[in-house]
């Protein structure tokens, strides 16, 4: 089965956050029907249709997915927050539940979408220091990897085997604003603003990006290309460490002062102030894709000064 099959919508599973509007908008453009699943009380507008889910158990929801052309896999409670045993437990349900959900609906269409993109972490490597990571390299220890971990594995248990399926290992993704929440970006920027977006810890923990332009081409080719199959790292081919990222976004925002910060005293303020987990900066991991520059996948913005001069002037 290929996406030249069907000539139904494209399907968005968690389509009203900022990774979901920025691909339906993308799609949109490109001149395809798109159709959003949706929880959200206030969904984003658009030129596509929004449909509304639990994101948890089968519905009349399911009936977009027959004749659909392709199906993409956002859905996922945000890491950006204190993980506390609650929100570790939604964290990990929100990401199962969903794709289980979504394996039940595709088995109840007479006409299944052909291709399933599945939205995978980056953070299933862990935080490795200085090992730059691949689609080969072993999964990490910790929560964040057991999270990528099941998710994956209940993709496998939920996609058809008639179905073409691609999971994308994501790291971070820098764009604009768009969706439901402010987004890390915004939390960045603010950071900067402050004059405190400096060196975090040792500021050699890796960043591993990618700009949401890139990432919407790259899940375009997944659903179109039959080529495209099995696990990707979704990351621009140079990942830096943090004190390097932080000095080109003062750099694009012409900010010239950016203090330091130890790691407890981020470990202090992350908790206290921001009310996220400290670790979200003082770790990280440099991750590379070696399949998509075996298949010569070719990015419009491979580095960072580039992407953030994009985004921000």
């Amino acid at each position: 089965m290929t996406t030249t099959d069907s000539t139904g919508p494209f399907i968005i599973a968690g389509g009203s956050g900022f990774l979901g509007t920025s691909l339906a908008t993308h799609l949109t453009r490109a001149g395809h029907e798109v159709v959003v699943l949706t929880r959200s009380e206030r969904p984003s507008s658009g030129p596509w249709t929004t449909v509304w889910w639990d994101a948890r158990t089968p519905g009349d929801w399911c009936n977009v997915l027959d004749g659909a052309r392709g199906l993409v896999n956002f859905v996922g409670r945000s890491v950006d927050c204190i993980k506390s045993p609650d929100q570790q437990d939604e964290i990990l349900r929100s990401r199962v539940e969903a794709t289980r959900a979504l394996g039940l609906g595709v088995r109840a269409a007479r006409t299944p979408p052909p291709v399933w993109v599945q939205m995978s972490t980056a953070h299933i490597y862990g935080d490795p220091p200085q090992i730059v990571c691949s689609e080969e390299s072993p999964c990490g220890y910790g929560f964040a990897p057991f999270v990528g971990r099941a998710w994956e594995e209940e993709f496998h248990h939920s996609v058809l085997p008639a179905q073409r399926s691609v999971i994308l290992r994501t790291s971070f993704v820098i764009g604009r604003n768009r969706g439901s929440g402010e987004g890390a970006m915004s939390r960045l920027r603010m950071i900067v603003r402050l004059g405190l977006g400096g060196r975090v810890g040792s500021g050699t923990q890796g960043m591993s990006w990618i700009h949401e332009i890139d990432l919407n081409r790259l899940i375009e080719l997944a659903l179109s290309s039959a080529r495209m199959q099995g696990i990707y790292v979704a990351s621009a081919p140079n990942p830096v460490p943090q004190a390097q990222f932080m000095a080109e976004l003062r750099r694009a925002m012409k900010m010239p002062i950016g203090l330091p910060a130890s790691a407890w005293m981020v470990r202090l303020g992350a908790t206290w102030l921001l009310r996220t987990d400290p670790e979200l900066a003082l770790y990280g991991r440099y991750v590379v894709s070696r399949r998509l520059q075996d298949e010569r996948f070719e990015f419009c913005f491979p580095r960072i000064r580039e992407a953030l001069a994009d985004l921000l002037n």
